[in-house]
């Protein structure tokens, strides 16, 4: 027991319990402390985590479309830049002399092998010497 004051002792062994006490509870508060500050933090790492989320998510859509809408512009301005250059060319009437001339060559070849068909008479083209 503590030295003989002019306070009461009943007093003094109630003070000195309260003291107990708020040592013995310090460790157990503390610990809530830190829990109370680890879950505070965790939901604030989740909240940021969605956050980002979604803006990457919003990100890779707006990308998407841009990318699409390169795609299409791209594609129309170089078709009409090579129908500008196409026209200005003489291919085209290369195009459809070739044309002619290759319908011409298999109507002919056609008909020399319906003509052969018909005949009696054997081929000696196809004979190899």
């Amino acid at each position: 027991m503590a030295d003989p004051t002019a306070v009461n002792d009943q007093i003094t062994d109630a003070v000195t319990q309260a003291d107990v006490k708020v040592l013995g509870d310090a460790p157990a508060m503390a610990m809530g402390a830190i829990y109370q500050s680890l879950a505070h933090a965790t939901g604030i790492l989740f909240e940021n985590a969605v956050s980002a989320q979604q803006n990457a998510a919003m990100l890779a859509q707006a990308a998407t479309n841009m990318g699409i809408m390169q795609i299409y512009a791209l594609t129309t301005a170089a078709t009409a830049a090579a129908m500008a250059r196409l026209q200005q060319s003489d291919v085209p009437d290369n195009m459809l002399s070739l044309l002619t001339a290759l319908r011409a060559t298999q109507a002919s070849v056609s008909e020399d092998a319906a003509g052969r068909e018909q005949s009696d008479v054997p081929d000696n083209r196809s004979k190899p010497l």
